[in-house]
């Protein structure tokens, strides 16, 4: 008998992108912060106990922590209590997404999941649960569902009817309202060699700005803005991206810009979408694979499968760590297994088809999303054989000075290149700074022309 609690949806769970959804009345509202979580997770834990209730997260940074440091880990006495491995597998099946166990699958001799205690330490500020508990009687999807209206701040559907909303749930989750990053990413060869590419990036997050209303962004239109530079090797660095990400793309589609050194020109780069392949990815991520997922959502019908538990990639504050280099981090075929820490939370499950009017290298993807964030933790892709290509994990910590739930490493794995590419490589970089006060100046593209170097 399967352990997965798939737990059955209200009608409606399985309905396409095409209209405009019923908000949920204020007595559903009401649920959030009492037997939901004020995000819209289940408050209380499963059955066994290996899942805890929802007491709030973490709030406040550990004893000795100052912005700018790595985070370090609020539970350094916690002990693996088991590792799923190829050989015991099959007793963890129910568990285990598609992907994963192709992991195992692929690597047997070395990919594997040590297991700790689970910890729902995810949380947001109180204004934002404040205006997600606005947000979830008054917000819809646009016009085909490919955008979002009557929101602001907060996550706009913490009682999801279908699986658009989740997805929605999960772009516009509070992250901060600006943000500096530094790091990089690495595509190992089979053989473990790598080249680094450094990136710095700053994203102005209009949407959660403390003071954002629904009517001045219906009116602006702007999610948020995005400018990223790449900073090594020597034949990239200068080369950058700007991105104005819409909120309502069928009223306009995402804006995007790249400054290329060798032309020393900025050009609008509308190709910068669905299955471009990703800045200096080497293929091994699509545009729209960023952030786990990304962009307009029209090329796909999105099905609401339901919730389960899940073995996911949860509180990785070791991987995190800036007493690891990066070559302690990248193995051949998979990062470290010893750096990573999974734990059984309950996810929502979303499975994306896509139309027959449209391409897409990804023919079906499956997301997993973490109830208690909205970050999509795990992603399975296939590709238009029907099989499977792709499984992609975030490995996420709460970066409590914020605080906010969001990865530290993305890691994309190609199942049939027996490649993966790491996003996010900070281990050797300065730590992101969400103390940044950037001004809108900074995102246009005469100050991207500006930016960039030779």
């Amino acid at each position: 008998m399967r352990k997965l609690a798939l737990v059955a949806a209200a009608l409606g769970l399985a309905l396409s992108a095409h209209g405009t959804y019923a908000k949920v009345s204020e007595a559903e509202a009401a649920k959030l912060g009492n037997e939901l979580t004020p995000l819209g997770g289940k408050k209380a834990g499963n059955e066994d106990g290996s899942i805890p209730a929802w007491t709030g997260g973490i709030t406040e940074p550990p004893a000795g922590y100052e912005v700018g440091d790595h985070h370090p880990n609020p539970f350094p006495e916690d002990k693996v209590q088991f590792t799923i491995t190829a050989e015991n597998m099959s007793q963890y099946a129910d568990y285990l997404s598609a992907g994963q166990k192709a992991m195992f699958k692929a690597y047997p001799d070395s990919f594997k999941m040590p297991v700790y205690q689970t910890r729902r330490t995810a949380a947001n500020p109180e204004f934002v649960y404040e205006a997600t508990k606005a947000n979830a009687t008054r917000a819809e999807l646009a016009q085909g569902g490919n955008g979002v209206k009557n929101a602001a701040i907060g996550v706009p559907f913490p009682i999801p009817q279908n699986g658009l909303e989740v997805i929605w749930n999960h772009i516009l989750r509070y992250r901060g309202q600006a943000i500096q990053r530094y790091g990089g990413q690495a595509g190992p060869t089979p053989s473990g060699d790598y080249n680094l590419v450094g990136f710095d990036d700053i994203l102005l997050v209009n949407y959660a700005d403390k003071d954002a209303t629904p009517a001045e962004l219906t009116e602006e239109n702007i999610i948020m803005k995005f400018k990223q530079q790449v900073t090594e090797p020597a034949r990239l660095a200068g080369t950058a991206l700007l991105v104005h990400e819409t909120m309502d793309q069928v009223k306009e589609p995402r804006r995007a810009w790249t400054y290329n050194t060798g032309q020393r020109r900025v050009r609008k780069a509308p190709n910068v979408a669905y299955d471009a392949p990703g800045t200096a990815s080497d293929g091994l991520r699509t545009s729209d694979d960023f952030d786990m997922y990304n962009g307009a959502p029209d090329r796909y019908n999105w099905k609401l499968v339901g919730k389960q538990e899940m073995y996911v990639p949860y509180n990785n504050y070791r991987l995190h760590s800036d007493e690891l280099s990066y070559d302690q981090v990248l193995q051949p075929g998979h990062i470290n297994p010893d750096l990573t820490r999974y734990e059984k939370h309950r996810v929502w499950v979303v499975e994306a088809n896509l139309k027959d009017e449209f391409r897409h290298i990804y023919k079906k993807r499956v997301f997993y999303i973490d109830e208690d964030s909205w970050q999509i933790l795990v992603t399975d892709m296939y590709d238009n054989r029907d099989e499977l290509y792709r499984n992609a994990m975030a490995y996420a910590i709460n970066y409590y000075e914020v605080p906010t739930l969001w990865s530290t490493l993305d890691v994309y794995h190609d199942l049939n290149s027996r490649r993966y590419l790491a996003l996010g490589l900070d281990n050797e970089a300065q730590m992101y700074d969400f103390t940044v006060e950037p001004s809108e100046r900074e995102f246009t593209p005469q100050a991207l022309r500006r930016s960039g170097i030779r």
